[in-house]
């Protein structure tokens, strides 16, 4: 099975595998980067406009190996709720047959960062920054960071990726 993903992080390419090999495992999987534009922001500041560069990325995938089973984007953002930054981040998944998407559960960032992002800092320079880290958007990234390492930045989003195949997993249904 061959596997687009829009993007070279390690961090979202282990997500996207570990998530298939847990829905499919019965097939070999074949998981490939590709340089996709999200379209939208370096940093999404909307459900709306991250879930767009999710959706960009899975397109340009598509456009750039037609010949793949799936094409996968993922985009995290951040937005407003009340008085508080929340992260989050959307899977989108496409093949030739349809598209599943799913989001990530949310969490408020603390007001520090929350500052920086709102000044124009990508969350993950503002992460570094405020962590003394070096490039935590391929590691463990906010959530990792945030709680610990009780949860990574790939675990975080391997559940969301199994929600966006629901409608390849049940076919009958969609």
């Amino acid at each position: 099975m061959h596997i687009v993903v829009g993007s070279h992080n390690p961090v979202k390419l282990n997500a996207v595998k570990r998530a298939f090999q847990q829905v499919f495992p019965q097939e070999m999987l074949n998981v490939m980067a590709c340089t996709a534009p999200s379209g939208v922001s370096d940093q999404p500041m909307s459900d709306a406009e991250t879930l767009k560069g999710a959706q960009n990325r899975a397109f340009h995938c598509a456009n750039e190996y037609p010949d793949a089973c799936y094409w996968v984007g993922l985009e995290g953002g951040c937005q407003m709720v009340g008085n508080e930054l929340e992260a989050f981040a959307w899977m989108f998944v496409k093949t030739s047959q349809g598209e599943g998407k799913a989001r990530t559960a949310s969490f408020g960032l603390p007001q520090q960062i929350a500052r920086l992002v709102a000044e124009g800092m990508e969350l993950g320079a503002a992460d570094d920054l405020v962590f003394r880290q070096n490039n935590s958007k391929q590691q463990g990234g906010a959530v990792g960071l945030l709680t610990g390492g009780l949860i990574d930045r790939s675990q975080y989003y391997e559940q969301a990726l199994i929600l966006s195949l629901i409608p390849f997993i049940n076919t009958e249904f969609y």
